[in-house]
C-alpha cells in the first residue's frame, strides 16, 4: 500500500522517481480503508530531507499511512523556509486533540545541552506524556530517545570526547520471539551513527521493563524496547540515506573522517550502502506490530496496554 502525503510536498517527487508508490489525496479519500495514522515530530534542521527518508521507509510498507507531519509550536525553524513549515507542518498544540496509531520524534543538534537548557523541553515533556493518552506506538531517533528515556525512567546521557560517527556493526541481544520488532533481523547488522553523547548500558535501570535489542561493541547502544510505554528507541540512524554522513562530513569542514564509511577511508570515493535492508525491515516490523493490535476506532488509541507480544 501507498504512503498519503500532501500532493505538493517536495518528497512526493523524490519518492516517485525511486519507485515508492505515493497515493494522491484525491484517491485516498475514495479508499474504504483505514490508514494507519502516523505523526513525525521532525526535530532536524534540514527538514526535507528527514521528511523525505522517513516518508520513504513508511510508503514501502504494505499498508495505507496517512503521514502528518507536526512542528514544536512555538519554535521557529532556521533552516527550513516559513512557507514550507506553514504549508505542510501543524504545530503540537493543533494535534494535541487528535489521535495517533504511531508517532515518530527524530534527533536534533542540541545533543551537548543539558536536557533543561533546550529551549523547547517543556512542550517535548509535555509531548512524551500525551504519547500516553493518544498514541498507540512510538518510535524516538537519537536525542530524542535519549530525551524519552530521561524523561520517562531517569536515564541520563554522557559526553563523548570524540563524536561517534560512521557505520558500525551491531549485534542482536533476543530473539526474535522477544520482540516484534526485531523479526528476520541478521545476527549482526551495520548502522550509520552521528551523534556527540550516549546512554550506557549500565544505566538502563532494571525492573523497568526497558529491552536492550541491539548493540555495537564501538558505539554503544542501539535500540532499545519500552514496551510498557509503546517506545522504541534508536540512538542511531537507519534512516539515513547513503550520503547523508558524506554530507554531514562535508559540513562539519571535514574535520573527523567518518568510520567505516568511505572505501579505502577515501572521501573521494563513494560509499556502499549496507544498512538499507534492515533499515526497511525494523521500519516495517513497526509498522506490523502497530497495524496488529492498534483499535480500529481511532478513539480507542491510547487505551491499549503494553505490548503483548514483549
Amino acid at each position: 500500500m501507498p504512503i498519503k502525503i500532501a500532493d505538493d510536498l517536495p518528497a512526493r517527487r523524490t519518492l516517485e522517481a525511486e519507485g515508492v508508490v505515493v497515493m494522491r489525496e484525491a484517491d485516498a479519500v475514495r479508499q474504504d480503508i483505514r490508514p494507519l495514522r502516523i505523526a513525525l515530530l521532525n526535530l532536524m534542521p534540514d527538514k526535507i530531507s528527514t521528511e523525505t527518508q522517513l516518508a520513504r521507509l513508511l510508503g514501502a510498507t504494505p499498508l495505507q499511512v496517512e503521514l502528518t507531519l507536526v512542528r514544536i509550536s512555538d519554535h521557529v525553524s532556521r533552516n527550513t523556509s516559513a512557507d514550507h513549515m506553514a504549508s505542510f507542518y501543524r504545530p503540537w498544540s493543533d494535534v494535541r486533540d487528535e489521535r495517533f496509531d504511531g508517532f515518530i520524534i527524530t534527533g536534533a543538534p542540541v545533543e551537548q545541552l543539558p536536557f533543561e537548557a533546550v529551549s523547547y523541553w517543556d512542550e517535548l515533556r509535555a509531548i512524551f506524556d500525551w504519547t500516553q493518552t493518544h498514541v498507540h506506538r512510538s518510535l524516538s531517533i537519537c536525542w530524542a530517545a535519549q530525551a524519552a528515556l530521561h524523561h520517562f525512567h531517569g536515564v541520563g546521557k554522557h559526553p563523548l570526547d570524540r563524536k561517534a560517527f560512521g557505520l558500525f556493526r551491531h549485534h542482536v541481544h533476543v530473539p526474535s520471539s522477544s520482540s516484534p520488532w526485531m523479526r528476520g533481523f541478521s545476527d549482526d547488522f551495520i548502522v550509520p551513527v552521528s551523534r556527540w553523547s550516549e546512554v550506557r548500558r549500565e544505566d538502563i535501570p532494571a525492573g523497568r521493563g526497558l529491552q536492550i535489542l541491539a548493540e555495537s561493541e564501538e558505539s554503544g547502544l542501539c535500540l532499545i524496547g519500552d514496551p510498557g510505554r509503546g517506545f522504541l528507541h534508536m540512538f542511531n540512524h537507519l534512516e539515513y540515506d547513503t550520503l547523508t554522513l558524506a554530507e554531514e562530513y562535508a559540513r562539519d569542514g571535514a574535520r573527523q573522517l567518518p568510520a567505516h564509511y568511505f572505501p579505502g577511508d577515501d572521501p573521494a570515493r563513494t560509499p556502499q550502502n549496507h544498512w538499507r535492508s534492515h533499515a526497511h525491515l525494523l521500519f516495517g516490523n513497526w509498522i506490523d506490530e502497530m497495524y496488529q493490535t492498534a483499535p480500529f476506532d481511532l478513539d480507542a488509541v491510547g487505551q491499549a496496554a503494553a505490548l503483548s507480544a514483549a
